[in-house]
């Protein structure tokens, strides 16, 4: 074989060893608690349901720019609003998208106030007819729990619903889904725990970046960035609380080692080489072409 020939095989080969196919985790952003009013006002808030979770392996073409968009966490809400539902988030090679997590609901007094729905369902607020969870995404996420005449409803998680509130107590976020594609186990889109009133106990967000509800007069805690986390419901009884912000999402693509590296990447992905895997992680928006 000439040198030329030689040349010409091995670009081939390097064209031809490209993988067929990825595995994904696509995460929305988590959605925001929901606000308390001032003092006088007698129900924790909802909690923000965990931003919508996709996994599993979805073949690619060679040469195509393929577009990474991660959804950010959004706003937890202020005295007596709703929090705002995340953002979503998409690999285009797949054709549904992770949906944003539910806002949590806000303290609107005894006709209730309804979590958003979402990738997971922001928890309800207050009693009455109108005090339920919102509905999560099937095969994404799961609903928000109800909220009572003092405690904030859990938002809902990839695993599991948020649970409701008992009493002045918050109910806990709804358990997220553990993830090893980054190299290591990696718990992903917890929901938020729900705020109290006066002393009870606010609910504890759900494994997978959800934030703790409010403790006695104080805001709602923030979702773990890039987990898709909930944001903790405000509790109330004393001066005006927001609701925690929802933790943003993120993308990570993983096949074997013995194909050639991404042609072209945009958007800073890390990357890693490590256990028989080249993994290609996303926090931001960017493109990956094979």
């Amino acid at each position: 074989m000439s040198g030329a020939q030689q040349a010409v095989y091995q670009n081939l080969r390097s064209f031809t060893n490209v993988t067929p196919s990825v595995d994904y985790l696509v995460v929305a952003g988590g959605g925001g608690g929901g606000g308390s009013g001032p003092s006088g006002t007698r129900f924790g808030a909802g909690a923000g349901g965990a931003g919508g979770l996709l996994t599993g392996t979805q073949a690619v073409t060679t040469g195509i720019s393929y577009v990474v968009t991660v959804g950010a966490g959004s706003p937890g809400g202020t005295a007596n609003q709703q929090g705002t539902s995340g953002s979503n988030t998409a690999f285009s090679a797949y054709s549904t998208t992770a949906v944003g997590g539910g806002g949590g609901a806000y303290d609107l007094g005894s006709t209730g106030s309804i979590g958003s729905s979402g990738g997971s369902g922001g928890g309800g607020s207050s009693f009455g007819p109108n005090n339920t969870g919102g509905v999560g995404t099937s095969g994404q996420g799961n609903q928000g729990g109800l909220g009572t005449s003092g405690g904030g409803g859990g938002g809902g998680g990839a695993s599991a619903a948020g649970a409701n509130a008992i009493g002045s107590n918050g109910g806990g976020g709804g358990n997220g889904t553990s993830s090893s594609l980054s190299g290591s186990a990696t718990n992903y889109a917890g929901g938020g725990g729900g705020g109290i009133y006066g002393s009870g106990s606010p609910g504890v967000g759900g494994s997978g970046g959800g934030g703790n509800g409010g403790a006695a007069s104080n805001n709602g805690n923030v979702g773990t960035a890039n987990t898709g986390g909930g944001g903790g419901g405000a509790s109330a009884g004393g001066p005006s609380t927001t609701g925690g912000n929802g933790g943003s999402g993120i993308i990570i693509l993983r096949y074997a080692d013995t194909y050639n590296a991404a042609a072209a990447t945009t958007g800073s992905p890390t990357i890693t080489v490590a256990g028989g895997y080249r993994v290609y992680s996303w926090t931001g928006s960017g493109t990956i072409t094979f």
